[in-house]
């Protein structure tokens, strides 16, 4: 828990000192002091109450030699998590009686006086957890959201946010930036997934968007000469969720004009470092850099994990030389044998393999190539097809196991990237304590969709093209490189910007490359943007943490639910509050809307 430099900061008419605040300096004093009683026991002659506040707890002891017989006896009643007043006097603890699992544990508050101001029914869930007492069930806590959030652990983690924040708001403020708010009611556009629409009831058949981002409203800043932004900003996207993803979410959102690539890393750089020394890390500056084309050659994802090896190789050579269906397949085609080789993984079991197997089909290959090296030679379906060759490339030791996919990189990618994770896993290569940042540059500014070729962008339209790129290879948009940037810990995305379009012509053949080439449909869709582009734009750029994220990583917490104060299940539902919920019937009709049956 954090408590104040100042604890007196915190006294009130009814309380003098927080409960977590007492030491052994408090000795002698008389204190006042409200809280929940977080576990109670009555030894017969002596009654003990652990007291909890936010900033953590303390022991009162209520005994015949100093509480009255009526406060004594109110002291036994008093059930967990009920909300007390108590006066009484500090005293230090003999010291074999010290609690070295308290940060009062040399003192204990002698009662004198207790009021029960806030009487509680047995709670839904328990607030005090002992070391082997197991969790409720997650919806269980999200159903009674209000006790689980007055458990320590997550009151340390939402303090532990409240710090963060205070931390990124004065190191931007230190830097000339102004924290600057974008509308919550918005026009759709695209960002990557779908818009939250909410519909308006003055104008007929017509909706806004919830913000996926502040994207094209902080580009107008830098517009309109406000050449510093910052927000802390809420989000919104309609997605499928998971551990590290809620459909709302809270972005450190930051602007600036006049920049280059440099520029933006840099301040990025200083404000982790910043985050991380808040919650008792040092960072060393700056960050390695790794361009996208070569993280995914080397590790198949855009943000690799670098605490462990086992990196992909193109094995591509010694296949060409097998007789082998599936390989000469998929070079022929074009495509590319792709491999991880796992030290030690000679000695796993057929299923443990196709354990793995598992997991490269659920990533989309067909299947996993696989080949071992024991002390008895090659084992494995391709084992007889070998050539001296082939075993050359390969450079197999013995004990090795070689996991393989055949075909286009979009393919063998995530495959190999999801096989690796399991085999580092397994092998115990991940150090817990290791932090690795990384940056990766050079993100392809489009993807061609596979069937169709229609382009799509990476990251969104207002990403500018690398200049270089688009003067040597001006009819070929597809090979262009987007002046994007991800900062990447330990194979998880903290944040990720650009420099950005401020040429209006650049930006409407950015549209129209994405399949927005009509003029009217362009000015319909972003005339506001291109109106503020047209009207004057400084070169600018900018980048966009993910805050919840960063939180859940300091916090050493499991799940964003972990940081957030009422989130959503993975279902999208708020359990505690009970929404989505129908409406009314009249109050759809307010809103011009109506509800079908599901499929009709």
């Amino acid at each position: 828990m954090s408590v104040p430099a100042d604890p007196a900061v915190l006294a009130t008419s009814l309380r003098t000192d927080p409960c977590g605040a007492l030491g052994l300096p408090d000795v002698g004093r008389t204190v006042r002091l409200g809280g929940w009683v977080h576990r109670s026991r009555d030894l017969g002659g002596l009654v003990f109450l652990d007291l909890r506040d936010r900033t953590g707890l303390v022991q009162v002891a209520a005994g015949p030699a100093w509480t009255t017989e009526p406060v004594q006896a109110a002291a036994a009643a008093v059930g967990v998590e009920s909300v007390v007043l108590v006066e009484g006097t500090v005293v230090a603890r003999e010291p074999d009686r010290v609690n070295p699992d308290m940060a009062t544990g040399a003192v204990e508050v002698r009662l004198s006086a207790l009021r029960v101001v806030g009487p509680a029914v047995t709670p839904a869930i328990p607030v005090a957890r002992g070391p082997k007492d197991r969790m409720p069930a997650e919806e269980l806590r999200l159903r009674h959201r209000y006790l689980d959030l007055r458990r320590p652990e997550l009151q340390h983690n939402l303090v532990l946010r409240h710090r963060l924040l205070q931390v990124t708001r004065r190191f931007l403020s230190e830097r000339g930036f102004l924290e600057l708010e974008t509308p919550v009611l918005t026009k759709p556009t695209p960002e990557g997934a779908r818009d939250y629409l909410v519909p308006s009831r003055v104008h007929p058949g017509e909706f806004y968007a919830l913000p996926q981002s502040p994207q094209i409203y902080k580009q107008l800043f830098m517009c309109a000469g406000y050449d510093r932004y910052f927000q802390v900003a809420r989000c919104f996207r309609d997605e499928d969720l998971r551990a590290d993803r809620q459909p709302e979410f809270t972005q450190i959102d930051i602007e600036a004009s006049f920049v280059q690539r440099e520029d933006i890393l840099t301040l990025a750089e200083g404000l982790v470092a910043s985050l991380w020394h808040e919650a008792g890390h040092e960072v060393p500056l700056p960050f390695p850099r790794m361009s996208y084309a070569e993280a995914m050659e080397r590790f198949g994802c855009d943000r690799p994990d670098l605490r462990y090896g086992l990196e992909l190789r193109d094995v591509s050579e010694a296949f060409r030389t097998m007789a082998f269906a599936v390989t000469s397949a998929a070079l022929a085609a074009g495509g590319r044998v792709r491999a991880i080789v796992v030290p030690g993984g000679g000695a796993w079991s057929r299923k443990q393999v196709d354990e793995l197997e598992a997991l490269a089909k659920g990533a989309g290959a067909a299947g996993l190539l696989r080949l071992r090296r024991s002390a008895d030679g090659y084992e494995g379906p391709v084992a007889k097809l070998l050539t001296p060759e082939a075993e050359a490339r390969l450079a197999l030791r013995e004990g090795d196991l070689l996991l393989g996919v055949a075909g286009p990189d979009r393919v063998s990618s995530p495959a190999l990237d999801r096989v690796r994770q399991e085999c580092a896993r397994r092998l115990g290569l991940v150090d817990e304590q290791a932090r690795c940042f990384l940056w990766v540059l050079d993100f392809p500014m489009f993807e061609a969709d596979p069937d169709s070729g229609a382009l799509a962008a990476v990251h969104h339209p207002f990403t500018a093209p690398h200049p270089d790129d688009m003067a040597a290879r001006p009819d070929a948009p597809a090979t262009w490189r987007a002046l994007a940037y991800d900062v990447v810990l330990n194979g998880t995305e903290l944040g990720g910007g650009s420099i950005r379009t401020s040429d209006p012509a650049v930006q409407s053949r950015m549209f129209a490359l994405l399949g927005i080439g009509d003029t009217e449909e362009q000015e319909r869709r972003f005339g506001f943007l291109l109106e503020g582009l047209r009207a004057g734009a400084p070169p600018h750029g900018g980048i966009a943490f993910g805050f919840d994220r960063i939180a859940m990583l300091l916090a050493g917490a499991p799940s964003l639910r972990d940081v957030i104060a009422f989130p959503k299940t993975t279902a999208a539902r708020a359990l505690f509050e009970g929404a989505p919920t129908p409406v009314p019937p009249d109050e759809l009709g307010a809103l011009h809307l109506t509800v079908r049956p599901a499929g009709s």
